[in-house]
């Protein structure tokens, strides 16, 4: 029988002992205690043996998913049932049976329990404007958990020892995501062409703060807190002048809860008085258990393990794995789910923002310059983690995305979506804006959207997803108008850019933002007036900063 003090203490040595050895290690200790030929104490023999056979039989029941994961382990295990058979006591090796646990299935998470409705009775709308403050933040936070939720104990370890994100992808994602809110809120900000249109927005994710501080989700609450803190949205005093008093009461109320001052004592009250679900700031956590790990030894006198030490980190850990099984009460649309994966996807750097901020709000030559200073809400932890999505998962998300419009929007399902209902839709993606060739006037198919979306994403150009033209510097014999824009290709030589494969004819300016696809093709050949490629390949004009400074200012001057 094991105790419950012995059984605790048993679970947080076979939990946290990778801080200090290997698992691998750790069984070869245990088989090395096992008292082989030991004919002095053949009376003791027996109870050691069933009690060193018993301890790895819990290890296995308990942590059975290490040994699936790691072969090593099992084949140690293989080794050690041979010696004990050698020793006659052919009754123990049951208990290091492990064949089972192939046949088990994966433990199935909270995270796995909350699933978006995908019912085709109740339709959704795609557009930010039309999206109430609730609605925003139960799909946020539905994201958030499921992200949460995949950091496992093992991950929780492994920052602990590099004290970095690197190697611990699920969570560099729920990193990423955090950063992607604050960006996302930025971005929808800016994104607006007047001061008062901006303060609208502005006020609507304070609503969703005050959402989402009812639900205690503190993670995505400091994302957006921190995006409306960002001085590339607190030094545009045109839009601030026209924030209500009220909404900026709030706004000061939330940034007091989620001040560092103190450690973060605000925060930290309002965490411990909440019994339930709750996602908290993972900063904050990470931050403490490297506090606990670098303030205690991992030995004591006579070169003892410290056992205090894994007891306060397994403790740590454990809270955050425990509010894994606590799912939130909400129900999501996947509609609307692809619609907030999709905007959150797009990412830019903190000098494109600004770029973007100074746009909409140019510096004022009489003022003298700006003193530097801290935000109230700075999210400090998560700088330098940037997303990392691959082609594959971009294309998933854009497909799904469309699929969305389509269930939507198709009323008809002729394949069709109205352009008047795209541009709204296209409105909801803060500067993803680029010309699109329609085959019907006034309609749009499913390949112009997906061609539109992959584009229209920032980081899907970075990427250079799906739009890779062979162009080259072209001069052309006879007058010739731009594929992208539809302007004409001015000058004497080397006028544009002409792709080889599909012959796309472009401007310099217009060769990295084209919406297109292309298409090879196999009958082109070059005709007396065909134009003549420029040998020398010429470098970019525009950098990727300039490229979303002139797609802020196209939808600029077409919403003034």
């Amino acid at each position: 029988m094991i105790y419950p003090d012995y059984h605790h203490l048993l679970n947080i040595t076979l939990t946290m002992h990778r801080l200090l050895i290997s698992s691998n290690d750790l069984l070869d200790k245990l088989i090395m205690l096992y008292p082989f030929c030991d004919m002095s104490h053949k009376r003791e023999q027996p109870t050691e043996c069933q009690r060193i056979c018993y301890l790895i039989r819990h290890w296995i029941q308990e942590f059975w998913m290490m040994f699936r994961l790691h072969h090593s382990l099992s084949d140690s295990l293989d080794e050690f049932r041979d010696l004990i058979r050698e020793q006659g006591q052919e009754h123990l090796c049951s208990l290091l049976e492990t064949k089972w646990i192939n046949e088990r299935d994966w433990s199935w998470k909270a995270s796995q329990k909350i699933k978006a409705n995908s019912s085709k009775k109740r339709k959704v709308s795609l557009l930010f404007d039309h999206l109430e403050p609730f609605e925003l933040a139960e799909h946020l936070t539905f994201l958030e958990f499921k992200s949460f939720c995949r950091i496992s104990f093992g991950d929780y370890q492994k920052y602990i020892r590099s004290c970095c994100m690197k190697d611990i992808p699920v969570m560099e994602r729920s990193i990423a995501l955090c950063n992607g809110i604050s960006q996302w809120v930025q971005l929808m900000v800016l994104s607006r062409p007047t001061a008062q249109l901006r303060a609208e927005v502005f006020t609507k994710f304070i609503h969703v703060a005050q959402r989402l501080h009812l639900m205690h989700n503190y993670n995505t609450l400091m994302a957006v807190v921190g995006g409306l803190c960002h001085s590339s949205i607190s030094r545009l005093k045109d839009t601030t002048s026209h924030v209500p008093s009220e909404v900026t009461k709030v706004l000061n109320e939330m940034t007091d809860l989620l001040s560092s001052c103190r450690n973060f004592d605000n925060y930290r009250q309002a965490y411990n008085k909440r019994i339930g679900f709750k996602i908290p700031i993972l900063g904050v956590h990470l931050k403490d258990l490297i506090s606990v790990n670098e303030a205690m030894s991992d030995y004591v006198e006579d070169n003892k393990v410290n056992v205090q030490k894994l007891q306060a980190l397994y403790t740590h850990i454990n809270e955050l794995i425990q509010l894994q099984e606590i799912p939130p009460r909400l129900e999501a649309n996947k509609d609307l789910v692809h619609l907030l994966t999709l905007s959150l996807d797009l990412y830019y750097t903190e000098d494109e923002i600004y770029e973007l901020s100074y746009a909409r709000e140019p510096k004022n030559c009489k003022a003298p310059p700006a003193t530097p200073s801290r935000p109230p809400v700075c999210v400090d932890w998560v700088s330098g983690v940037a997303p990392k999505p691959d082609p594959r998962t971009i294309s998933k998300h854009v497909q799904r995305m469309v699929d969305s419009v389509f269930k939507n929007y198709d009323h008809d399902g002729k394949g069709f979506v109205s352009q008047e209902d795209f541009e709204k839709i296209a409105a909801s993606f803060p500067f993803s804006f680029c010309v699109m060739d329609k085959e019907k006037e006034g309609l749009i198919n499913r390949e112009e959207i997906t061609a539109y979306f992959l584009r229209a994403s920032v980081i899907c150009s970075k990427l250079g997803l799906g739009f890779v033209h062979n162009f080259q510097e072209t001069t052309y014999m006879k007058p010739t108008f731009c594929d992208n824009c539809s302007g004409f290709l001015w000058g004497v030589i080397k006028q544009g850019y002409r792709c080889r494969d599909c012959g796309m004819n472009c401007h310099k300016l217009c060769k990295d933002q084209v919406a297109f696809e292309c298409k090879k093709n196999s009958k082109m050949t070059n005709s007396v007036d065909s134009p003549t490629p420029s040998s020398t390949p010429v470098a970019m004009a525009m950098s990727e900063g300039d490229i979303q400074l002139q797609y802020f200012t196209e939808f600029t001057n077409a919403n003034s």
